[in-house]
């Protein structure tokens, strides 16, 4: 698949992670650690995680929570694709949003990815984890692509849904505002 000009422009200015607000409530040092995480486009590692509760004792249960979706993130990945596909079944099909299958694939990407910065949030126990110039470079990617957004919220609920069952009760309520930031945000681009 060939992408425009544009589109290879916008691409690394589409980063949605920020932590530009995180600094009054965590040393720089666990910052840094969240921000090469996210330059590095991985989920924190149990290494980071060690690393930050020593840092910052009272992220012990955020840390837990966010190291539970990264184990799981195939799976919850896995099940969101499957109800995107239920709900818009020719949509890998010729002549489908996402066809061919590399848009697929990439689309697929994208709910890995989602999950991973929403995994900050919750680890940072911060609603206030995105980059409002990144949605917004983002959103004139999704544009420049064609990205089909109804098919990408759909697929920002069915995370939030199947990572919600990974958790009991009150716990699965504490997450719950991360993905809905991020959905929200999502939302605005249609």
């Amino acid at each position: 698949m060939q992408l425009s000009e544009r589109a290879k422009q916008l691409i690394p200015k589409a980063r949605i992670v920020s932590f530009a607000t995180w600094k009054n409530h965590y040393p720089s040092e666990v910052i840094a650690i969240f921000q090469k995480a996210d330059d590095e486009g991985r989920y924190l590692t149990d290494e980071d995680i060690e690393r930050i509760k020593t840092l910052s004792s009272d992220t012990l249960v955020s840390l837990e929570r966010a190291k539970l979706l990264r184990e799981k993130a195939t799976e919850i990945v896995s099940e969101a694709r499957k109800k995107v596909l239920e709900r818009f079944p020719n949509i890998t099909q010729p002549g489908g949003d996402l066809y061919p299958p590399e848009r697929a694939e990439a689309c697929w990407r994208d709910f890995w990815h989602f999950l991973r910065c929403i995994s900050y949030g919750i680890a940072g126990q911060s609603t206030a984890y995105t980059s409002q110039e990144g949605l917004e470079n983002m959103q004139l990617l999704y544009q420049e692509l064609r990205v089909p957004l109804e098919a990408m919220v759909l697929g920002l609920e069915n995370l939030k849904c199947f990572s919600l069952k990974q958790f009991q009760g009150e716990e699965s309520e504490n997450i719950a505002p991360y993905f809905d930031h991020l959905i929200e945000k999502m939302k605005q681009f249609q």
